[in-house]
């Protein structure tokens, strides 16, 4: 029987809510607002957005994560256009098939590099541009931070951008953990989406201490004249809009997404440290994120699972299991982890 921990290391979605959170979402539920975003708390969230993009981006707020990528995907594709992204990329693996059912869209997924595809892989598919029988690349898709926690560099994500220019097509950013790579890299937001050229950015905050709602970043240069028609035709346009908007504008004009980005990837970071010295333990993938891919032994797989401290094997073949570390993880949590491990690693 499973264990029923107050904190695993299974996944940042397992995390609770910021009590900040609660608290935004209290302070916007006072009297009658206009629906479906045309309220104050909204207008005021927006205007935040700009402030933190340090640009006229426009924003549109939706249900979860899945949502967001759908609508952006639907934004920029046509039925007969194809989307480049990693082989692990979250549109490709967890969806549920949603950017081919609901966007209409191709994936076309591309080997990844430690999570990232390059500009190589981009310049061998673009033959079929303008080729009538053939699915037309439309989309480069990255993920930042990376399905496997790493993070693209500014010159990797400006030199995409690039490509997509030349090439008449557009750059989408799946931030679930934007932040996470913000805090990582030390840009600003302004740095990372807009003089990179990305052109649609999916923002993640429930990830990060928010409750629900992801936000869909637009591009100052770009234009997506059907968004809201979009947004509406795919079930992902709220009528009480103030309290995803209320959450959004509290993480970013408080400073709440610095602090708990920079928790989840320093708690990252320690339980790294502190595992790389266990025998039978090896670092897989370079810890850049909240995430801490690790090698161990198959037959400590089951005991993990019981005592409730991760989720799932990434990757069979090596046992590739992986720990992720949330906004409230503390340096307690990372012993007591640490500790059930070292017992195998002594009893093996």
């Amino acid at each position: 029987m499973k264990k029923n921990r107050l904190k695993t290391f299974a996944s940042d979605n397992n995390s609770g809510v910021s009590p900040e959170i609660f608290e935004a979402i209290k302070s916007v539920n006072v009297g009658h607002q206009i629906a479906y975003g045309d309220d104050d708390y909204s207008a005021k969230a927006k205007k935040t957005f700009q402030d933190f993009f340090e640009s006229k981006v426009d924003v549109q707020f939706v249900f979860n994560g899945t949502g967001a990528n759908i609508v952006s995907l639907q934004n920029m594709c046509h039925s007969f256009h194809g989307v480049l992204c990693s082989n692990l990329s979250h549109i490709n693996v967890d969806e549920c098939g949603a950017p081919e059912k609901i966007a209409g869209v191709k994936l076309i997924p591309l080997v990844h590099d430690q999570g990232k595809i390059t500009p190589q892989q981009i310049l061998g598919e673009v033959h079929a541009i303008g080729f009538e029988h053939h699915v037309q690349p439309k989309v480069i898709s990255i993920t930042q931070a990376t399905e496997l926690g790493t993070v693209y560099t500014f010159d990797e994500i400006k030199a995409l951008s690039d490509i997509a220019k030349q090439y008449d097509m557009f750059l989408h950013i799946d931030g679930a953990r934007f932040s996470n790579a913000l805090v990582k890299t030390g840009m600003s937001a302004h740095e990372m989406f807009v003089k990179t050229g990305a052109d649609i950015l999916s923002f993640g905050g429930t990830k990060n201490g928010l409750m629900m709602g992801e936000a869909i970043v637009f591009a100052k240069h770009a234009d997506f004249r059907f968004k809201k028609y979009i947004r509406k035709q795919s079930s992902q346009l709220f009528s009480k809009m103030r309290y995803i908007a209320a959450q959004f504008d509290y993480f970013l004009s408080s400073d709440m997404w610095t602090k708990n980005a920079t928790n989840s990837n320093n708690m990252a970071d320690y339980l790294a440290q502190k595992l790389t010295d266990i025998s039978g333990v090896s670092i897989k993938y370079r810890v850049e994120s909240n995430a801490v891919f690790v090698n161990i032994p198959k037959a400590w797989n089951q005991i993990l699972w019981d005592l409730g401290f991760f989720y799932y094997v990434w990757d069979e073949l090596d046992n590739t299991v992986r720990f992720m570390c949330s906004f409230d993880t503390t340096t307690d949590d990372v012993d007591e982890f640490v500790s059930e491990i070292e017992k195998l690693a002594s009893s093996s």
